[in-house]
């Protein structure tokens, strides 16, 4: 923990502060947050981070975690501390939205892994956070009647990026220090970078997406949005583990986070294609760059390597992520087509023009590119990249009617993004400055299969490159 100047995000170590000191309960955090999630509906414009909770449920986990405090029986650090979820995500009592009007039209009655997980270790669950429709963008552009477009806590007249666009918003503007996000193009680390916080894409198979809506089988992975990279580093050791609802990770190695604090970081090799790395804005670019050197003065050594058929990965990528969308919402395609979002019916149509053909030779490409990276990991521990290409675009008042659909902005933000979601590496994304219009900038860290611990070791230093963290515009302290 490094003492700040000036504005730092309450994190899990404040409200664990404040619980043993006696200073605060989770009931009295509790009523703070309620008091804060009316307030945010009512604002001008709406934050439209949580897009459901309930007061009754909110305080029921409160006042059972104030209770253990009380009897110094607590369940894990996570006790007391407010979470969100992202709507795709089965959460008891609320609807499995995912962004549209017409699923979950009764309220669940079974929990996703994920939220079991959470409610055993004592979190206090504050609701389902906005997600884009059906996760198909990366903007967080939602016009339906029950989401609406959320802000970005930074500069409300820009978008939060998506597709988890109200778990980095909710975590961003305080409301908690904590959310789960999916991400199967970007979805975690691009609002993560678009709203200043901590994004981490685990591993394929690595937290569990039992219970949430299969959208993509093969390039989705679960992980949290944090306001710093050790409170990533709690949740994530706590959710990451086999699953045995969920198959693909059931072979996985034990997550550890061996050498996570070690002081620098001698003998580390950081992998950069500068080729690929500069394709982003001149303010992105000098930032990173930036935050790079910072790694090297730390002991790592930058080794240039080349990443051989991008864009041929980022083609295929497409074709997985769309051609397993389009199969599972098939039925939706056909029934919902007009109650969808615009910009939905568009990357679904899109989605139905590939063939058998192009899934196939998708999948070829996924294995050259896997083993191109096997290849690439022995000689390096990670490899680095800007997070985003720009930052946060602007919100348009035609996108509140009609949502926003620009396929140049989506390929464009994905551009970092994809080949963690096409071979299943994991990913990291740590904000390390600001654009002169004040809107945040993030490096992207990415190692091999199964090494979170790497990823984390590395952020804790990144972090340390911001000379200052600058307060979102829309921010309620809890604690206060």
């Amino acid at each position: 923990d490094s003492a700040r100047n000036g504005f730092s995000f309450k994190g899990i170590k404040d409200y664990l502060e404040c619980y043993r000191s006696g200073k605060l309960t989770p009931s009295q955090v509790a009523k703070n947050i309620i008091a804060m999630l009316e307030d945010c509906d009512k604002s001008t414009p709406p934050l439209r981070a949580i897009v459901q909770w309930d007061q009754e449920q909110i305080m029921l986990m409160a006042e059972a975690s104030t209770t253990r405090y009380r009897n110094k029986c607590t369940l894990s650090c996570l006790d007391g501390i407010p979470v969100c979820l992202k709507e795709e995500f089965q959460v008891v009592p609320y609807y499995h939205r995912v962004g549209t009007v017409y699923l979950g039209t009764e309220p669940e009655t079974e929990d996703a892994t994920v939220a079991r997980k959470l409610r055993e270790a004592g979190a206090i669950i504050i609701g389902v956070s906005n997600m884009h429709e059906l996760g198909t963008g990366t903007t967080g552009c939602n016009p339906n009647r029950y989401h609406k477009i959320p802000r970005n806590p930074y500069k409300p007249n820009h978008f939060t990026g998506g597709s988890s666009s109200g778990s980095a918003a909710a975590v961003a503007a305080g409301l908690c220090p904590v959310a789960i996000g999916t991400d199967g193009g970007g979805s975690v680390r691009i609002p993560s970078s678009f709203c200043g916080v901590v994004g981490l894409k685990g591993t394929f198979g690595r937290i569990s997406c039992h219970g949430s809506l299969p959208l993509s089988y093969s390039t989705v992975s679960v992980g949290p949005i944090c306001t710093s990279v050790a409170d990533a580093a709690i949740v994530y050791n706590i959710l990451a583990e086999p699953d045995p609802l969920y198959p693909y990770g059931l072979k996985q190695p034990k997550a550890t986070l061996s050498d996570m604090c070690a002081p620098d970081l001698k003998g580390l090799k950081l992998g950069v294609d500068w080729t690929f790395f500069k394709a982003c804005d001149a303010e992105v670019l000098s930032a990173c760059e930036k935050a790079v050197k910072h790694l090297q003065s730390l002991g790592a050594s930058v080794v240039e390597v080349s990443l051989p058929e991008m864009e041929e990965a980022r083609v295929a990528h497409v074709i997985c992520i769309l051609s397993e969308m389009r199969d599972f919402l098939q039925p939706d395609f056909n029934k919902h087509f007009h109650e969808m979002n615009l910009e939905t019916r568009a990357s679904l149509a899109l989605g139905s023009q590939f063939t058998a053909l192009d899934y196939i030779k998708a999948n070829r490409q996924r294995t050259r590119s896997m083993r191109f990276l096997q290849e690439i990991f022995t000689s390096v521990n990670c490899i680095l990249t800007p997070a985003v290409p720009s930052t946060a675009p602007r919100i348009y008042e035609s996108d509140l009617l009609t949502g926003s659909s620009d396929m140049s902005f989506t390929v464009r933000s994905m551009r970092f993004m994809q080949l963690g979601n096409f071979t299943g590496i994991p990913g990291l994304v740590v904000p390390i400055g600001y654009s002169t219009a004040g809107l945040p900038i993030s490096l992207q860290v990415m190692a091999k299969w199964w090494d979170e611990a790497v990823l984390l070791r590395i952020g804790l230093k990144l972090e340390q490159f911001r000379d200052q963290t600058k307060k979102p515009s829309i921010y309620y302290d809890i604690l206060a």
